[in-house]
């Protein structure tokens, strides 16, 4: 690796540990909490919102089944959980995703040789555009959205190219009785025509070499999680464009409101990238935004999409 190289990625690996350890000091009763698992791994909060690191774990060993169900929890306790220097060939990168569900293709890019199931997430140097950059949750206009999604980092810029996480359980708590109870009779429509209008990359590339017909799916407004039982908001600025039964004007004032209070920065995490990290995300109660702060460096990330269900 280069002198300046390598100083770029050690800098990034040390202030994000750092990041790990400010935001775990806190009170006793808060909770967020760094805490040791039976299988020896090591969970650390990065914000008290959402987001954990996993440490001492070596995704290209085998897991033990200890340790699978310890990395389970620790994601839907956290919605978004990260892992760092891990050296993954595309083998055991899918062997790895496939202990916490089934790895499907996605219908936009082309996936790799041997591997369909996982895609490059690519900014090239000349590109100004990223991948999905705006906040939202996976395809949420297919009829079963992602249950979650697994992103490898193979080269990032020597600064910038963060990613943002908001928590869509606080999102739904912290709003008023009233509008709870409105929403919980609301469905929202998802569309991939207002994607292509946001110029997200993921349909960039589908308009450039996988054009397919506009998909539409109708989900709740909030969603009940399936394995946690909790309830979320489940709208997103990139693909919600209105609710079932209302026009769009008449929707937009009310999105609007969502789309500001959901991101909130006490509702949020932002994960800072090196080569070898891994972020994990729920979802079903997150969203996410790739910042597009970096221009002029090449970022190349592989994804694996985890099939997910219907929304109830």
């Amino acid at each position: 690796m280069p002198p300046t190289r390598a100083l770029h990625s050690t800098l990034r690996r040390t202030s994000g540990y750092l990041l790990g350890r400010s935001t775990a000091h806190v009170s006793p009763s808060h909770r967020a909490q760094r805490y040791a698992t039976a299988a020896g791994l090591e969970v650390n909060p990065i914000s008290g919102a959402i987001g954990a690191e996993i440490r001492n774990v070596d995704l290209a060993s085998k897991l033990s089944p200890e340790a699978t169900t310890a990395i389970r929890k620790a994601l839907l306790d956290h919605q978004v959980i990260f892992f760092r220097d891990q050296s993954l060939t595309p083998g055991s990168y899918l062997d790895f995703t496939t202990h916490f569900g089934k790895p499907i293709e996605y219908p936009f890019v082309k996936g790799l040789d041997g591997h369909k199931e996982i895609i490059n997430v690519l900014k090239k140097e000349n590109e100004t555009t990223n991948f999905g950059g705006i906040w939202h949750s996976d395809t949420t206009y297919f009829e079963q959205p992602p249950m979650g999604s697994v992103l490898l980092a193979l080269e990032v810029p020597p600064y910038g190219g963060d990613t943002l996480f908001a928590n869509q359980y606080l999102a739904y708590e912290a709003l008023s009785p009233g509008l709870k109870e409105t929403l919980l009779t609301l469905k929202g429509v998802s569309t991939s025509a207002k994607a292509d209008v946001s110029k997200t990359r993921e349909d960039r590339i589908k308009d450039s070499g996988h054009k397919s017909e506009t998909l539409e799916a109708v989900h709740p407004a909030v969603r009940t999680h399936p394995e946690t039982g909790r309830k979320s908001l489940y709208v997103n600025p990139a693909h919600t464009s209105h609710f079932e039964g209302w026009t769009e004007a008449e929707s937009a004032p009310l999105l609007q409101f969502l789309f500001q209070h959901q991101i909130k920065p006490e509702f949020t995490c932002r994960f800072r990238w090196d080569v070898g990290s891994i972020a994990f995300w729920d979802n079903r109660c997150a969203m996410h935004n790739p910042i597009n702060d970096y221009h002029g460096y090449r970022r190349s990330m592989w994804r694996v999409t985890l099939e997910g269900d219907r929304p109830q």
